[in-house]
């Protein structure tokens, strides 16, 4: 009897053989919505020094130097910097000072040393390189101790 089932068992499955499987398909469909944005990573600070006629005291003086910024960016968006809020001087230093913030880009987006917000339309990403200058007026001068100024990259 075993060999009887197994007998029949094969001519069923030889017949079957010859006949196409029902198949059937189904699309998958995938979305997904990237809105208008950058990332801003902060790779170095910056270093101010001051002038020899102590009127000025910035990144772009002789032994200064620039901060940098990593961008990475969809595209869409707007590049700037905010004028200077925080600062930290010496308690000797008692007469105004007028902070100028800059930047420049290279990379995917070239930008000349600018102060002014920059749109920036295609992807891509960029070294920020962010200046900062103070300035005195009149007779004013820098008065010796330690300076401190926070420059805001902003990308929206």
């Amino acid at each position: 009897m075993r060999l009887f089932r197994t007998v029949v068992g094969a001519a069923m499955l030889v017949g079957c053989m010859d006949q196409t499987a029902l198949a059937t398909t189904q699309n998958v469909i995938f979305n997904g919505t990237i809105t208008a944005t950058c990332t801003l990573v902060v790779a170095t600070n910056g270093t101010m020094t001051v002038s020899p006629d102590l009127q000025s005291l910035s990144s772009h003086n002789s032994g200064g130097s620039a901060g940098t910024v990593t961008l990475t960016t969809t595209g869409g968006v707007s590049l700037s910097v905010d004028p200077v809020t925080t600062t930290t001087v010496p308690a000797a230093d008692t007469t105004a000072i007028t902070w100028t913030p800059t930047y420049s880009a290279s990379g995917a987006h070239t930008i000349a040393e600018t102060g002014s917000a920059t749109s920036l339309t295609t992807p891509g990403a960029d070294l920020v390189t962010v200046h900062l200058a103070g300035t005195k007026g009149g007779s004013n001068r820098f008065a010796a101790g330690n300076y401190q100024a926070t420059v805001t990259v902003r990308c929206e």
